[in-house]
């Protein structure tokens, strides 16, 4: 039988970059006072969730506010965490913790656009990933290609847990970029891309066999 697996997908808290305005990829810093309380209010809009599995990327930040959240969780037994790198935000390469104003610039200008909103409303989300990463001098960023290569592979690691059961819900921890390329992907243009999700908001996907279609987006209560 075909599974249906409900995730619901949590930004990860407030950290110090998301304050300074930084690119904050592969790279950490720690949850703000603020991050802890984003965490620990999502934690007490879910705790009732009989949630079957959680995922997060193995960053700080993600696998901080996971840990929050489930240990407010009253599920029976308890969902075991599986951290991996699948799950983690975009690469920015020789970009990481620059000011994003700065980096989008960077990227963008050169093709006439020198913002991220600018490059996301002409081209796309994607097309931004594939500018960061000819401007990176390193070439390391990741590219559109790069990036979706490998965060299907989170998903799927999903799909395959034989632990699931049709209808499950499980919890993801994800981050911005990450959230506005799924919704360029998945949100059949229903959703402002212009506007960054809210850390500790809520995101519910139908994961299917083949597909991921979105439930809800960036509700923080």
């Amino acid at each position: 039988m075909d599974k249906q697996i409900t995730l619901y997908v949590v930004r990860h808290g407030q950290t110090y970059f998301n304050i300074y305005n930084k690119l904050q990829g592969w790279s950490n810093s720690p949850l703000t006072e603020a991050g802890i309380a984003d965490a620990q209010q999502a934690g007490d809009r879910l705790k009732t969730v009989p949630f079957a599995a959680a995922y997060c990327s193995d960053t700080t930040r993600a696998e901080q506010t996971a840990r929050t959240i489930l240990a407010a969780n009253q599920s029976t037994p308890a969902p075991k965490l599986t951290t991996s790198p699948f799950f983690r935000e975009e690469f920015y390469g020789y970009y990481e913790g620059t000011d994003m104003a700065q980096a989008w610039y960077l990227a963008g200008a050169p093709h006439g656009v020198p913002t991220f909103k600018d490059i996301e409303s002409k081209y796309s989300i994607g097309k931004a990933k594939d500018f960061l990463k000819e401007a990176d001098p390193f070439r390391q960023a990741e590219n559109n290609q790069e990036y979706w290569a490998r965060v299907d592979q989170g998903f799927d690691l999903i799909r395959q847990n034989p632990d699931l059961k049709d209808g499950d819900q499980v919890l993801m921890i994800s981050h911005g970029n990450t959230l506005l390329s799924l919704m360029e992907r998945y949100g059949q243009g229903k959703y402002d891309l212009s506007v960054r999700p809210a850390n500790g908001s809520l995101t519910k996907l139908l994961l299917t066999p083949d597909d991921i279609q979105v439930l809800s987006y960036n509700q923080k209560d």
